[in-house]
């Protein structure tokens, strides 16, 4: 039988009780690092959310799957990290910073296998479908990452193209772990497939919101350098808009800034943050992010049609939506 968790439970605590264990603890010590690390878990909210708003109740087995969610994230990010040579995570040291890349790349691969573990030890309806929807999703990451490491070395790059690899990189996991919290408590395919549409606008609105941050937010609400993204060359929707609105003189000026070696990073970010302000190019891409959170809240109607279920849903969005960090 499945144990009903108390009101007062929450994601965070569950994920401090459950540590990884194993040995040697060179191997673990690292993992549970990344896992505690902090962050705002958005992901198994959402999946926990959506699973409560349709059984009436939180479960052991849907804590189960949230952490799966969240362990999933924090395996894609200690990868993510090493590709970037990322020095900092959440205001802390990266996991292959204070360790090295060979014990990151083993601690990431590890923490994958563990959420197949977390899956199939979770007593839930549709146990078969939701592996197969997180296996695929799996796949999506991936593929979403190696075309984030493959945009800086392209030319003429379409907007498609650069919206195509953020819903596989970074909005399908939230749209993932809100379906598979309905189908785990047993929700009908139409309500899971609205809140998959639902989690999927708000991932894309979220990575946006992201890509803006990264270029004009701080680094003291970041915990992280602002302009990361410039000095990596990664084309995004603000590089991609001001390429095609600033006149020829100027865009060769850009262009030369993503393709030149630079000695001075503060200059090549404040040059090129003053680019993209000329042509607008901030305004746009938070118009963008706009278009996605009014879908994401039709999507919301459809998955809850009753308007006290989506509450909590809402809470979240606005937190989402008005985030600087």
């Amino acid at each position: 039988m499945t144990a009903h968790l108390k009101e007062d439970d929450s994601f965070e605590s569950y994920l401090l009780n459950h540590p990884f264990t194993g040995n040697p603890d060179s191997l673990y010590v690292p993992m549970n690092y990344i896992m505690q690390l902090g962050g705002k878990r958005i992901r198994p909210k959402l999946l926990l959310m959506a699973y409560e708003s349709i059984s009436g109740a939180m479960t052991e087995d849907a804590f189960k799957l949230a952490l799966a969610i969240e362990t999933f994230h924090n395996f894609s990010l200690v990868h993510d990290d090493i590709m970037d040579h990322a020095q900092l995570r959440r205001g802390q040291q990266t996991l292959h910073k204070r360790w090295n890349d060979a014990t990151a790349i083993l601690a990431g691969d590890n923490l994958l296998t563990k959420c197949y573990d977390l899956i199939l030890g979770a007593q839930i309806p549709n146990k078969e479908i939701i592996l197969k929807i997180f296996t695929d999703t799996a796949t999506q990451v991936c593929e979403g990452q190696q075309m984030d490491m493959d945009l800086p070395h392209k030319t003429n790059i379409k907007e498609s193209e650069y919206l195509e690899m953020i819903k596989y990189k970074t909005a399908v996991l939230p749209a993932v772990a809100l379906q598979i919290g309905a189908l785990a408590a047993n929700s009908s395919n139409v309500v899971a497939d609205a809140f998959y549409q639902y989690g999927l606008n708000l991932g894309m609105a979220f990575q946006l919101q992201d890509d803006f941050l990264d270029t004009f937010g701080t680094t003291e609400a970041l915990g992280k350098q602002v302009g990361g993204d410039i000095l990596e060359n990664k084309k995004t929707i603000l590089y991609l808009h001001a390429l095609q609105n600033l006149d020829n003189d100027n865009r060769q000026t850009l262009q030369n800034w993503f393709t030149e070696k630079v000695h001075d990073n503060e200059l090549k970010i404040k040059e090129v943050s003053n680019l993209y302000k000329i042509t607008g190019s901030d305004t746009y891409l938070l118009q963008l992010k706009k278009q996605h959170e009014t879908q994401a809240l039709i999507n919301l109607e459809q998955a809850c049609p009753n308007i006290n279920s989506r509450e909590q849903f809402l809470k979240l969005f606005d937190l989402i939506r008005d985030r600087v960090n």
